[in-house]
């Protein structure tokens, strides 16, 4: 008699914000939701929470400032409110201006800039950081590794 054990993947809930209808639309029109969806769960094998939220220059600077004493605004920021073995609670933050503005200077399209961000973002609320250049380099080759399965290339090369 052999018995069947039922293994389930975590649960994962992807919340998505805009700032603005129009915030909303421009990011729609790079990547639908259920793209946004499977990037975050590509990179975060975890369960729990991630709120990803769409901003303007001024909510991306006044966010920037509060937390990090930055007085502008920035590509990504991650809030990790809970992190353990199993499950994590985070806020990731996209500026779309200046998410608009990376990818042109980079000559990429927003889809491939937005999904190393989100990318990023996720690895960050997991506790990754690129603070020396050793985390650096492990964080950067998770990042490819992770953006390759999803069809992407490398965003450093």
């Amino acid at each position: 008699m052999s018995t069947k054990v039922k293994v389930s993947s975590p649960k994962l809930v992807i919340d998505l914000q805009y700032a603005s209808p129009a915030i909303e639309a421009s990011i729609n029109k790079a990547a639908a939701s259920a793209a946004l969806k499977k990037w975050v769960k590509n990179a975060t094998p975890l369960s729990g929470l991630v709120t990803l939220r769409f901003v303007n220059a001024a909510e991306g600077k006044k966010l920037n400032f509060a937390y990090r004493q930055k007085d502008y605004a920035t590509n990504v920021l991650t809030f990790a409110y809970a992190l353990s073995k199993n499950t994590l609670a985070t806020d990731i933050i996209f500026c779309l201006p200046v998410l608009q503005k990376e990818a042109k200077e980079q000559n990429k399209s927003l889809k491939a800039h937005l999904a190393h961000l989100v990318v990023h973002g996720c690895l960050h609320a997991q506790g990754h950081d690129h603070e020396v250049s050793r985390d650096a380099k492990k964080m950067e080759s998770l990042e490819i590794e992770i953006l390759e399965k999803l069809g992407f290339t490398n965003p450093y090369s």
